[in-house]
């Protein structure tokens, strides 16, 4: 009796450990969340400041623990699509002192419109990263927050390789 009495006591106690260890870890490493709604103006040098030389870039970066998901969505200046890059990857660093995000982008999909010339900087993106996807099976990307205002929700995020930066709303 006393045997069963001593098994059930030490049942307990380690139930109670293993509860408090989760507990504490969840709390010491909480999963990071990062949503940003970002967008930003687009002129083409070589057409100068017509309509045809402008274009809209809206970028929604999704990132949940070590998983990220960038959308890169571009139209032109009378509001019709543009053309799409998704990205997809993982986190790989996080620099609070300079608060920089560095991702590493594993797959990519583009949807084009027909009969239509994409923005450059969706060329640039699009040749760069397959680019990189080819020869090294990824794609790094950085996000470095330039300005940030969290009373009003708001940042200013420069994104690289593509020298974009963008007003950016966070989200939560």
């Amino acid at each position: 009796m006393n045997r069963k009495l001593l098994w059930g006591v030490n049942s307990a106690i380690l139930a109670l450990l293993l509860i408090s260890f989760s507990i504490s870890y969840r709390y010491l490493n909480p999963s990071e969340t990062l949503m940003l709604n970002c967008s930003s103006e687009l002129f083409d040098r070589h057409k100068g400041d017509t309509e045809k030389g402008r274009n809209y870039l809206l970028v929604d970066v999704t990132a949940k623990g070590e998983q990220v998901q960038f959308n890169y969505r571009y139209f032109n200046f009378d509001g019709s699509a543009a053309g799409n890059i998704r990205m997809k990857g993982s986190l790989l660093n996080y620099d609070s002192d300079a608060q920089r995000y560095s991702f590493s982008v594993k797959t990519k999909e583009e949807s084009m419109v027909n009969d239509q010339r994409q923005p450059e900087h969706m060329q640039y993106l699009s040749y760069v990263s397959s680019f990189n996807l080819d020869n090294k099976g990824m794609h790094n990307l950085t996000l470095e927050t330039l300005d940030l205002d969290e009373q009003k929700d708001y940042a200013i995020v420069l994104f690289q390789p593509s020298n974009t930066v963008c007003g950016c709303r966070l989200l939560l």
